[in-house]
């Protein structure tokens, strides 16, 4: 903002010779200044006499002519009594130095000094009020005293000054015209005193940068920021509040500094911003409109304040997309994401929680930021996907079906690779009987089909699987991951069936389950005749069950009496039975 003039201690580059003159002359001058009132001779002042009883450490700009400047001072005689002072008028001097509206001594005293500088001048009659004086105030020919404090300089030509006090590594837009900024601030005049703190009302000051809604030096301070970053700006009056200043706070004329926070930046036009951090290999499927999601995010506001975080509550966030469930923007952030994506999504007030916000958290018109990892996702619709990772070893011209009993090995996973279950882990393949609902449907479905010694990947979503409420060590909506290996495939027996012939039973079947020939069977008769029939191949019970229930089991059908055995009038074979029911029905 502020041009900087040459500080009193800074030369030009001269030849080594006039260099040492020059020094010379300034050194008699300042001893010449020293001597107070008189000269060495004891004649009149010739000049005026500068002391500098406070010099602040730092000097960003010294008075130059042509300055306009803000000061207090007492002006006293050289009896120590007071002929005037801007303390008692409870008013600064504001004025233009060097151009003859000061008298001629306090345009120079004030030449050269820095806001914040105290200094006392002795001007001699002659650069006062002469030999005139100033009736009733002044007498002729008098030296005055001025002890001078000076808090404020600027130029017409001055600028806004914009000094970064710190930039933050990652900058995702910078403040242009037309955007709404959250920032925090201080503000004081150029001498330090504060006027005005964004900190002491609790929240932020929002607005629309370029749109006169702020002063032109904020205005244009506040261009080029990111959120994050910290600035000090320094304002000259005419482009703040200039001649007439702001109330009791901000005096006329007054250059003004504000230390900027700029928490975050939007416009109205703004859609979400997306960024892909983590991109896992072979995608075959990304996220749509109706799609079930489970994901897991950090929430923040753009200065990096976290607001929310899945992770804390040791839970995903599980939400259909696309559908109005979750704020517009997020809505649109996950569509197109693939499984074990990281992306970042920054979604602008408009399309997050409004001018009002939510909760305590979250401020009204808050840019958030989300970092995202998607867990998985599924539609209502979708089938089990199958994906072979190996064939079987030989030929295979029978493959598994509803009804087959099956042994096999399988690894199930999560599809962020969290490890659930493994029959690896209990040594022995699991059993399980092909469209009996022993099995979840979606592993059900993608073991039929299979050859011994295929392996296949299934993907199966939890429609198909634990469904919503999930499973012990299974969270709800979890789609699964498995890997399969068929180790051995038994043929399945017919529905209802628990045992069938591999050729036509005997003609006469009581008898040959009438072992001793006495007219009933019970149930060991029935026992032994089965397990022959078993040993030597004619026939097969229902294979994955305990064979002496399955046993029982049929025993008990055929003893239409239930007294414990079978006569010839009870003894029917399953298909004799379907067959009159057919006729019964018809």
């Amino acid at each position: 903002m502020f041009r900087a003039g040459f500080p009193s201690h800074t030369f030009l580059r001269l030849p080594r010779l006039q260099l040492l003159l020059l020094l010379l002359l300034l050194l008699v001058q300042a001893v010449g200044r020293g001597l107070g009132r008189a000269s060495p001779t004891g004649g009149p002042l010739e000049d005026v006499v500068i002391e500098r009883y406070h010099i602040p450490r730092t000097c960003p700009r010294e008075v130059q002519m042509g300055d306009f400047v803000r000061y207090h001072y007492n002006g006293t005689f050289e009896d120590g009594k007071k002929f005037d002072s801007s303390y008692d008028r409870s008013t600064l001097v504001a004025i233009v130095v060097g151009v003859g509206r000061l008298i001629t001594g306090m345009d120079r005293g004030l030449m050269g000094m820095c806001v914040n500088e105290r200094r006392r001048l002795i001007v001699p009659p002659h650069l006062g009020y002469g030999s005139i004086g100033v009736a009733g105030l002044i007498p002729p020919d008098a030296t005055l005293y001025f002890d001078v404090v000076l808090l404020d300089v600027w130029n017409k030509a001055d600028t806004v000054q914009v000094s970064t006090l710190y930039h933050p590594a990652h900058c995702p837009r910078m403040v242009q015209d037309s955007d709404f900024v959250r920032y925090h601030y201080n503000g004081t005049l150029l001498d330090g005193t504060a006027f005005d703190t964004s900190y002491s009302r609790g929240g932020t000051y929002d607005t629309y940068v370029g749109s006169g809604w702020l002063i032109k030096g904020m205005d244009q301070g506040l261009l080029g920021m990111c959120p994050g970053e910290r600035r000090k700006i320094i304002i000259p009056p005419f482009l703040a509040y200039g001649e007439k200043g702001y109330g009791t706070v901000i005096p006329p004329q007054a250059s003004l500094v504000f230390h900027v926070l700029l928490i975050d930046v939007h416009n109205p036009k703004d859609t979400i911003q997306l960024e892909t951090l983590e991109l896992p290999p072979g995608c075959v499927r990304r996220a749509v409109a109706g799609d079930f999601m489970r994901y897991h995010y950090n929430g923040s506001l753009m200065d990096g304040t976290l607001f929310d975080s899945s992770y804390s509550r040791n839970h995903t966030y599980n939400t259909y997309v696309g559908q109005g469930y979750i704020i517009p923007g997020m809505d649109q952030g996950l569509q197109g994401a693939c499984m074990g994506e990281r992306r970042r999504i920054t979604i602008p007030p408009h399309l997050a929680y409004g001018e009002n916000g939510t909760g305590d958290k979250i401020p009204g018109s808050a840019v958030l930021i989300f970092d995202v990892h998607i867990i998985d996702f599924h539609n209502p619709g979708d089938p089990v996907e199958i994906k072979i990772l190996s064939p079987p070893p030989e030929t295979c011209n029978e493959t598994a079906k509803p009804g087959d009993f099956v042994r096999y090995h399988y690894n199930c996973s999560l599809l962020d690779g969290t490890k659930l279950f493994s029959s690896h882990d209990y040594g022995d393949p699991q059993e399980a009987t092909l469209g009996a609902n022993k099995v979840i449907e979606g592993l059900d479905t993608g073991l039929q089909g299979m050859c011994v010694g295929e392996r296949r990947q299934l993907v199966v979503p939890p429609h198909l699987a634990h469904g919503e409420s999930g499973a012990r060590g299974v969270p709800g909506s979890a789609v699964l991951l498995f890997e399969v290996e068929l180790v051995s495939r038994e043929e399945g027996l017919p529905t209802g069936y628990l045992f069938v012939w591999h050729e036509d039973p005997p003609i006469n079947l009581f008898e040959g389950l009438d072992l001793n020939k006495d007219g009933e069977v019970p149930l060991e008769e029935f026992s032994a005749f089965i397990k022959a029939q078993v040993s030597e191949g004619k026939g097969r019970l229902m294979p994955g069950q305990d064979p002496e229930k399955t046993i029982a089991d049929m025993f008990q059908n055929q003893d239409r009496n239930q007294d414990g055995k079978i006569t010839m009038e009870e003894l029917k074979l399953k298909s004799d039975e379907d067959q009159e029911r057919v006729h019964e029905e018809l």
